[in-house]
């Protein structure tokens, strides 16, 4: 038996072919789906299957989301620690030049017991 073209299921198979974008665009638009499932007299009904797997997809999504911010807020302090590495070594190359030939001694090492 073929679906009615008003239920939800069909109206969702022809989406993204009248939208001109592929299916996986579709059903990253959480927002919009969401909307639409709102505004559709019958929702569509799902399995404890496909309730369990949908609540698997968005906790493994919410974890990636949460790893990628990790990742970036580690790349960021990365590329400051860099910045800092090497402002410290252009300073010193600057002191030395300053220095010129003058000779700088090393404090003798204090013991330490």
């Amino acid at each position: 038996m073929t679906p009615s073209p008003l239920e939800p299921r069909a109206v969702d198979a022809v989406t993204p072919r009248s939208a001109q974008v592929g299916h996986a665009t579709v059903h990253r638009a959480e927002d919009i789906l969401a909307e639409w499932d709102a505004k559709v007299a019958r929702p569509i009904l799902r399995t404890p299957g496909e309730v369990q797997r949908d609540e698997t997809i968005a906790k493994l999504r919410k974890q990636l989301r949460e790893a990628r911010e990790q990742a970036a807020q580690t790349q960021n302090e990365l590329e400051a620690l860099a910045t800092v590495t090497a402002n410290l070594y252009a300073e010193n190359l600057t002191l030395k030049k300053r220095l010129g030939r003058r000779r700088v001694t090393a404090l003798p090492a204090q013991d330490r017991d």
